[in-house]
C-alpha cells in the first residue's frame, strides 16, 4: 500500500466517522423544535431518496450487472425494512430519553451483536480473545450508565431499550447481506435497500400524521436537510472510498473516534457531562468493540 493512497483512505474514513458522529446532535437540536421522530426520520429520508435511487438505477443498469431475481427482492426489502427504515426509527424514537454521548456508545456496540448472531446462525466459533473483548464492551457500557441508576426515571432504561434494539436491527442487516452484496456488488446493493427503506418510512409517516405535519419551520427543516446529506449520503460515501483503499480493519480503527466526536459535540453543544467512572467506561467500551472487529472469528 504506498503512502498517498494509505493517506487519502485514513482522511477519507476520519471525515466519515466525525460526520457520522454529528447525527444524534442534529436529532437532539431539532427535537428542540417540538418535532416528533417520524416526521423527523420522514424528512431526513425523503432528502436522501434520490441519491439512493440514483445509485441504485445507474449501478442497475451497468453492462455486465446480474439480473435481479424475486428472491433478490425480497431479501433486499426485508434488509432495508431491519436495516435502515427500524433501526433508524428506533434510534430516534430512543433519543427522546437519552444522551446523544450515550445513544453513540450503544450503538458502538454493533460489531459485538454482529460477531454473536454469525456465530449462532452460521455455526461459526467464537476464539477466546473475542469473548474476552465482549465482556470488556458490555462492562464499560455497565460503567457508563451505573452513576445514573441510582436516581434513574423510566425513560433512560426505555431509552436503553431503544437504542440497544436499533444496533441489534443494524446487526442482523450487517449479518444478511454478506451473501448479496458480494453477487450484485455494495453500491447497487445499498441504492436499493435505503430505497426501500425510505418508502418503508414514508408509509409510517402517512399511518401516523397527516401530509401537513411535513410543513415545519425552517430550522426543522435545513435539520431534515442536514441529516439527509451531511449524516447519510455524504459520509456513507466517504466510508466506502476509504475502506477500497486501506480495508475494513483499518477502518473499524478509525472509526473509534466518531463515538469521542459525539462526546465531544454532546459536550460543546448540547452541554452534556461524563463523570469520571464513565469516561473509564467508555474507554473499555472503544477498547473492547475495536478487539471485536481486529480479532472476528
Amino acid at each position: 500500500m504506498s503512502s498517498r493512497p494509505a493517506l487519502a483512505g485514513i482522511l477519507l474514513v476520519l471525515a466519515s466517522a466525525i460526520l457520522f458522529s454529528t447525527k444524534s446532535i442534529f436529532i437532539k437540536l431539532a427535537y428542540q423544535e417540538a418535532v416528533d421522530p417520524v416526521t423527523l426520520l420522514t424528512l431526513r429520508l425523503i432528502f436522501a431518496l434520490p441519491f439512493f435511487m440514483a445509485m441504485g438505477l445507474l449501478t442497475s443498469h451497468r453492462a455486465g450487472a446480474p439480473a435481479l431475481h424475486r428472491r433478490d427482492w425480497t431479501t433486499m426489502f426485508l434488509l432495508g425494512f431491519a436495516g435502515y427504515y427500524l433501526s433508524s426509527l428506533l434510534d430516534f424514537m430512543g433519543l427522546q430519553y437519552i444522551s446523544a454521548g450515550l445513544e453513540r456508545l450503544v450503538l458502538f456496540l454493533y460489531p459485538t451483536m454482529t460477531v454473536l448472531m454469525t456465530a449462532v446462525i452460521f455455526k461459526r466459533p467464537i476464539n477466546g480473545m473475542t469473548w474476552a473483548a465482549i465482556a470488556i464492551s458490555y462492562i464499560g457500557m455497565a460503567l457508563v450508565v451505573w452513576p445514573d441508576i441510582h436516581h434513574a426515571s423510566e425513560h433512560l432504561a426505555l431509552g436503553m431499550v431503544l437504542v440497544f434494539g436499533s444496533a441489534l436491527a443494524y446487526a442482523s442487516y450487517l449479518v444478511g447481506s454478506g451473501e448479496i452484496i458480494q453477487r450484485i456488488g455494495a453500491n447497487r446493493f445499498t441504492g436499493i435497500t435505503l430505497s426501500f427503506s425510505c418508502v418503508c418510512c414514508a408509509l409510517h409517516f402517512l399511518l401516523v400524521n397527516p401530509l401537513s405535519a411535513l410543513v415545519v419551520s425552517h430550522r426543522v427543516l435545513g435539520l431534515g436537510i442536514t441529516l439527509a446529506i451531511v449524516c447519510t449520503v455524504l459520509p456513507a460515501t466517504l466510508l466506502a472510498n476509504g475502506i477500497k483503499r486501506i480495508g475494513a480493519s483499518k477502518a473499524a480503527l478509525i472509526g473509534a473516534v466518531g463515538p469521542v466526536a459525539t462526546l465531544y459535540l454532546g459536550y460543546s453543544v448540547l452541554n452534556e457531562t461524563l463523570v469520571g467512572i464513565q469516561m473509564g467506561g467508555t474507554a473499555l467500551v472503544l477498547t473492547g468493540v475495536l478487539l471485536v472487529s481486529l480479532n472476528k472469528g
